[in-house]
């Protein structure tokens, strides 16, 4: 009976991180969190307007290694139900395969929680923060990169450059920024830019 509920609740969550509705509410939801979070660190402000701006800039700074460390070794990596997922995204780039809306935000309030123990309120919150409004910017940013057309030039260079992991599924990890893919040499570069870089 206890494996059929599981069977049960896991063909509902799976149904459910296929739904249009869930990945917009997983926008608003990761969206309002952030929003929660870093509204709560800054109205506490226990570190002075120095700590807070440094973490922020912190927690941005990790989101963006955490986002490549996810999508080059989770999701294209030997994590089954992680690159199962992902692979149905690049087969489908358009779908709305996404985790189910609230399961980012309790992740989020849940670490928020645990660094509280041992580190001072407000940069808990502060560093959750900046962490969930990476992660809300990566999906923002990811769902507008395959659902807009952008006539800006560098905003379509930057679409581009995802658009090309979805050819070339080893190079261009870094949905929201190129920083840890050209620090960690996995950054596509087109055979005529690397003929002229020798």
């Amino acid at each position: 009976m206890a494996s059929f509920r599981v069977n049960a609740l896991h063909a509902c969550l799976a149904r459910l991180s296929t739904a249009r509705v869930n990945a917009h509410a997983g926008l608003i939801a990761d969206t309002l969190v952030s929003l929660a979070l870093l509204g709560a660190g800054f109205w506490r402000n226990e570190v002075g307007i120095a700590g807070t701006v440094a973490t922020f800039f912190f927690g941005l700074i990790l989101f963006s290694l955490v986002e490549y460390v996810f999508h080059r070794w989770l999701f294209h990596g030997y994590v089954d139900l992680m690159a199962q997922g992902h692979r149905q995204h690049h087969e489908d780039p358009a779908g709305y395969d996404a985790l189910p809306f609230f399961m980012p935000p309790l992740a989020m309030l849940t670490l928020a929680g645990v660094l509280a123990t041992f580190a001072p309120t407000s940069i808990a919150l502060l560093l959750t923060g900046a962490l969930a409004a990476g992660y809300a910017a990566y999906g923002l940013a990811h769902t507008a990169i395959h659902g807009k057309r952008f006539q800006q030039p560098l905003a379509r260079r930057w679409a581009a450059s995802h658009h090309i992991h979805h050819h070339h599924p080893d190079r261009n990890f870094g949905v929201t920024t190129p920083l840890w893919d050209i620090v960690l040499g996995t950054r596509h570069v087109p055979a005529r830019e690397h003929g002229e870089q020798h």
